[in-house]
């Protein structure tokens, strides 16, 4: 049974897993406008690349995203227009964050693993800019843990920062589940040697998911929320 959100039956918790959240897509229903904010930045350099293949590559860095542009259009593109089109990306998103919200259940999770002092962080490969600003859609109150691209040297599919959000936790990789909607997430997961929780929330399948190394996929933070149990909060 849930109340609120939370089992209600929940005896006290007993937990040997950190959780490391990605951001969008994961915790708030944002992937929609990072594509489009991308499909404005391409517009504007006047370069035509179909949505669809914008959505396959939301979860890297704005620098990843950029060389795989590159290989879509067969041609390098200069580092003074990969800059400017991250620029313009980071103006697009900013301008939709009035548009985003938390996903189903992503409050109540984030309050329920707090309640059981289950230690968790968010890492994104997104700037800090954008992602405080919607971070702040979840109405924690308190500091939080959060890892942003500015933190790492390399961004997802590199493992750089989940570990360096387990680090911030100081809990071993090892004792951590990543949780992300992306195969960019679990890959890096994979890598880290952290179990990967795939979530259905950002427009990846199932299977492409498992392929990745979920080790579980649920629907949404919702979703995860009543299945805890299944990964380690008990």
């Amino acid at each position: 049974m849930l109340k609120g959100g939370v089992p209600s039956s929940a005896l006290p918790a007993h937990s040997d897993v950190a959780f490391l959240f990605d951001l969008d897509g994961t915790l708030v229903d944002s992937v929609y406008q990072h594509v489009l904010a991308w499909q404005e930045s391409l517009q504007q350099a006047n370069i035509e690349l179909a949505t669809w293949r914008i959505h396959r590559r939301v979860g890297m860095s704005g620098g990843l995203f950029v060389r795989a542009l590159a290989r879509e259009l067969g041609r390098p593109v200069a580092a003074e227009d990969a800059e400017r089109l991250q620029r313009l990306h980071a103006e697009g998103y900013l301008r939709r964050i009035g548009q985003v919200r938390p996903l189903p259940g992503a409050r109540d999770l984030l309050d329920f693993l707090t309640s059981l002092s289950v230690p968790w962080a968010i890492a994104t490969s997104g700037t800090r800019e954008g992602a405080q600003g919607t971070i702040q859609l979840l109405g924690r109150e308190g500091p939080i843990s959060l890892i942003t691209r500015e933190d790492v040297a390399r961004a997802k599919p590199d493992p750089d920062l989940f570990l360096a959000a387990a680090a911030r936790l100081k809990v071993p990789i090892t004792q951590c589940a990543v949780v992300g909607d992306s195969v960019w997430d679990l890959l890096a997961a994979r890598r880290c040697g952290a179990l990967g929780i795939g979530l259905l929330s950002g427009g990846y399948g199932e299977d492409e998911l498992v392929r990745a190394g979920a080790y579980r996929v649920y629907e949404d933070p919702a979703d995860l929320l009543r299945h805890l149990d299944e990964v380690g909060v008990r």
